[in-house]
């Protein structure tokens, strides 16, 4: 069932599915499916998601700026073009260092 504003069968650039808000992180679920979901943030620079983990793996693809993200006490530097897989029940948080835009697939089976 197609709901309005669809991207099921249609192209779109990534960086423009979701935008910036000052001081706040905004989200926007593309796909959602038993196997999955894919979701679009956007951090204003110093926002971010504090730690926690998920009882799945993740694959984080950087669109835009730059992020520090925090896999089980180990902080790594994902620039725009870069990719981090998170591991399933390990703690990780995102701190974006300036507007940072990410694609996370989280993969449940």
């Amino acid at each position: 069932m197609a709901e309005q504003g669809s991207l099921m069968g249609n192209a779109a650039v990534l960086a423009n599915l979701v935008g910036y808000q000052d001081g706040a992180v905004v989200s926007r679920t593309l796909a959602e499916k038993t196997a999955g979901t894919i979701t679009m943030f956007a951090f204003d620079a110093g926002h971010g998601l504090s730690e926690h983990s998920a009882p799945f793996d993740a694959f984080v693809y950087a669109i835009d700026g730059e992020a520090e993200i925090s896999i089980s006490g180990q902080k790594n530097r994902v620039i725009e073009g870069q990719m981090i897989t998170m591991p399933a029940n390990e703690p990780h948080s995102i701190r974006a260092v300036t507007p940072f835009k990410m694609l996370l697939v989280m993969i449940r089976s």
